[in-house]
């Protein structure tokens, strides 16, 4: 099994309430082998939402506690994004998940890349919550923006 960030397969779970539809996912969810995850609607928090930033680190840094999850309006939503990222974990707990493909950017999901906390769409290297809690039990990552068919196949026939 495979996590997969819910909003690449189209679900509207993106904080806006749309979707970062990805064809290449999409087109292989038939198979069964996906489990959609929001880490942020897992957290508790509403679709549509505000947009967040970690501010002043990384998902590695909040999971540490030094550094918090600000909404542009200044409400802190760290516990929530913590709670989230938790209950991903208990899904990989619960199937046989083999890797987890997310969506990059993101304060929960970001891979490679999160936004650096000035809501200014100023982007650093770094991980969300969600990705950094998943790498530091094992789970492989894949970000969406490098994944090739080819790669995709080779994780579906793991």
């Amino acid at each position: 099994m495979i996590l997969v960030s819910a909003c690449l397969l189209g679900l509207n779970t993106k904080y806006n309430g749309e979707s970062n539809l990805h064809a290449l996912i999409q087109k292989y969810s038939t198979l069964g082998r996906f489990i959609p995850v929001c880490p942020e609607q897992l957290g508790g928090l509403p679709t549509p939402r505000e947009p967040v930033e970690i501010i002043n680190g990384t998902g590695r840094d909040v999971l540490r506690g030094a550094s918090l999850i600000q909404g542009e309006s200044g409400e802190m939503v760290t516990g929530q994004f913590i709670k989230g990222a938790n209950e991903v974990l208990k899904i990989t707990e619960l199937f046989k998940v083999t890797a987890a493909i997310l969506k990059e950017r993101s304060p929960s999901c970001g891979v490679n890349h999160i936004y650096d906390g000035s809501f200014g769409h100023v982007i650093i290297p770094g991980q969300g919550v969600t990705a950094a809690l998943l790498e530091e039990h094992n789970i492989p990552l894949y970000s969406e923006e490098n994944l090739t068919e080819e790669k995709l196949l080779e994780l579906l026939s793991c």
